[in-house]
């Protein structure tokens, strides 16, 4: 398995993952939506980056983060927006591979943490995220805008 950056010739596979994640939470997204996030990943002046999980030349998974300002601990950690692997690809290691991705990168420029977010219900990625990760004390809230 390889981890790597995401590539212009990656189109058509992130592409299919990534509607397959919006499929996973029932988020609607459309053909410009997703246009939309691969003009991000393709701008390298734009916050957004993404790896991707490689199988014998297939992309099997895909993760998006960014780094964000820590003001209290006058740091920078990294936020991992998008994880999602394939039904095909699942329990192959793929998605840890993705974290640690995300993880090297971060202790590459400096990082002093990794954060996500998760659905409650999302049982089979909490196990991993369990094993991998310390969870926070911190409750999300969201003002719709």
């Amino acid at each position: 398995m390889i981890v790597r950056a995401v590539a212009a010739a990656d189109l058509a596979a992130w592409g299919r993952l990534y509607a397959g994640y919006a499929a996973f939470y029932g988020v609607a997204q459309t053909d410009e939506m997703r246009a939309t996030v691969w003009g991000w990943l393709m701008d390298a002046d734009h916050g957004t980056e993404g790896l991707v999980a490689e199988v014998g030349g297939v992309v099997v998974g895909l993760a998006h983060y960014r780094a964000f300002a820590r003001p209290l601990s006058a740091s920078v950690g990294g936020f991992l927006d998008d994880l999602f692997v394939g039904p095909e690809a699942r329990g192959t290691g793929a998605a840890e591979a993705l974290v640690q991705g995300v993880a090297d990168v971060g202790r590459a420029r400096g990082w002093t943490l990794i954060r996500w977010i998760t659905a409650e219900d999302n049982y089979r990625a909490r196990g991993l995220y369990d094993r991998v990760a310390e969870k926070a004390k911190w409750v999300t809230y969201d003002i719709k805008l």
